[in-house]
């Protein structure tokens, strides 16, 4: 699936759309470059499966910040800061990958041999330097 999205709004939408597929023990891998919306998305899809808290800080220093949805718990991983797949092997990150958790994971790529075949992944490239809410979004 490929979505072009002109606005934040857009980006709102089409996450909370996204959403009703969701179900417990899903992984959704982000991916894109600083700035891609990755966040952003996250925060939506969050919004959207009931998370009612009102900040909701990027993970990057905790690593982990979870959530409780209204059918499923949420978890939301920033893996940039790590350098190696063992340093999420120690902080059990794999108890997050089954029900009745969500896990939506930004910078996939430093641990991407402990995501489990089924993962998600979700593509978004800014699509204009001067307007940098305009996005493309993948999803295979």
């Amino acid at each position: 699936m490929r979505r072009y999205l002109n606005s934040e709004a857009e980006t709102v939408d089409f996450a909370s759309e996204f959403a009703k597929r969701i179900k417990p023990g899903m992984v959704c891998a982000l991916h894109g470059d600083l700035g891609a919306g990755k966040s952003v998305f996250a925060r939506a899809l969050m919004r959207a499966l009931g998370v009612r808290d009102v900040a909701m800080p990027s993970p990057t220093f905790a690593i982990i910040q979870e959530y409780e949805g209204r059918n499923c718990r949420i978890a939301h991983m920033d893996w940039y800061r790590l350098s190696d797949p063992d340093e999420l092997e120690a902080i059990g990150v794999r108890e997050y990958m089954q029900p009745p958790w969500v896990c939506l994971i930004e910078w996939p790529e430093r641990g991407a041999e402990l995501l489990p075949p089924d993962t998600v992944h979700i593509h978004l490239h800014c699509t204009d330097v001067h307007h940098p809410e305009r996005r493309r979004i993948e999803i295979d």
